[in-house]
């Protein structure tokens, strides 16, 4: 099902055959939507200088939100996989450094300041984040890595795995190999004919909705569906109400009832497949980041990634 209205930019999405995956049918179980509102939760990490950590995990990705304080430093000593740095209005600015001497002087390592919306690709290996100003930090990462999965605080969550969701397949490497990647939104910014600004890695896609000044038009919502893979939301600013419905199968004891829920921010909604899904913002000011992984290949079809020349599609 999708119903979008004749002016959402998503209705020209091509609607692609519903994916044939052995064991899996109307019988198969549907999770239940995961709501996180991360300040009503006790953080996973407190650092020495008062930086408050959550980690949240979904089928193929896991999200660490932090608090931080001006001086912290994350850091990651062998990351297998690259991952992503999102950062929007509100985030402190940021130092990273990346490479085999990452954290010091080298000619292996590179380093970039940010003090700006923008998405940040981290490649594999050593890592360092500095902190350079009070204010909040979202990183990304795929569940590649055990410790990241089982710190998150709803690991419980998927001790029996999403049947419905596709396990995680990394795309192809970007061109020219892995490396430290600063997408500046400033470059790229809100335009007509292309839906929010959607950036991709080999594991995820993330889609910086636009800020919206009020409350999104309750006459203009956009129920649609997605038949194997996750959505992220991640609300940053303002409140929202979360639109789920469930679809009814053969098993009438495990049908659930619509969800209508409102949550403030900072907070994720993990929205399972094949749930019927809409959001709306009822705040005076809010945004949205949505977050999915393995990257979608409708978006990538319609020519919408902005970092596509670096990363290809699958």
């Amino acid at each position: 099902m999708t119903m979008y209205a004749k002016d959402d930019i998503r209705s020209r999405l091509a609607t692609a055959p519903a994916p044939v995956r052995e064991g899996i049918d109307a019988s198969t179980p549907i999770k239940p939507s995961q709501w996180i509102a991360f300040r009503d939760q006790e953080p996973s990490e407190v650092s020495d200088l008062g930086s408050r950590t959550w980690i949240a995990r979904a089928a193929n990705l896991v999200i660490a939100y932090s608090e931080a304080k001006a001086g912290e430093e994350f850091a990651r000593d062998d990351q297998p996989d690259e991952y992503a740095v999102l950062m929007y209005s509100d985030s402190a600015p940021l130092r990273v450094t990346a490479g085999a001497s990452a954290g010091a002087s080298g000619s292996s390592a590179s380093s970039v300041e940010v003090d700006e919306e923008a998405f940040v690709v981290v490649p594999p290996g050593a890592s360092t984040i500095e902190v350079l100003a009070d204010g909040p930090v979202i990183r990304v990462f795929s569940t590649v890595d055990e410790g990241l999965r089982t710190s998150a605080l709803n690991a419980a969550a998927y001790d029996s795995p999403d049947l419905r969701a596709a396990p995680l397949e990394p795309w192809p490497d970007p061109v020219g190999g892995f490396a430290l990647r600063v997408y500046r939104l400033a470059d790229t910014p809100i335009a007509e004919g292309r839906f929010g600004r959607i950036f991709r890695t080999t594991t995820l896609m993330v889609n910086f909705l636009a800020e919206e000044p009020g409350p999104r038009d309750a006459h203009k919502l956009s129920p649609h569906h997605h038949d194997d893979f996750e959505q992220i939301s991640f609300g940053v600013k303002g409140t929202f109400v979360h639109h789920i419905r469930y679809p009814w199968g053969p098993n009438s004891a495990s049908w659930r009832d619509d969800e209508h829920r409102e949550i403030g921010t900072p907070s994720i909604c993990i929205i399972p497949p094949p749930t019927v899904h809409t959001t709306q913002g009822v705040g005076e000011h809010q945004q949205l980041l949505d977050i999915f992984s393995p990257p979608r290949h409708d978006f990538s079809a319609s020519g919408w990634v902005l970092n596509a020349d670096d990363y290809p599609a699958a």
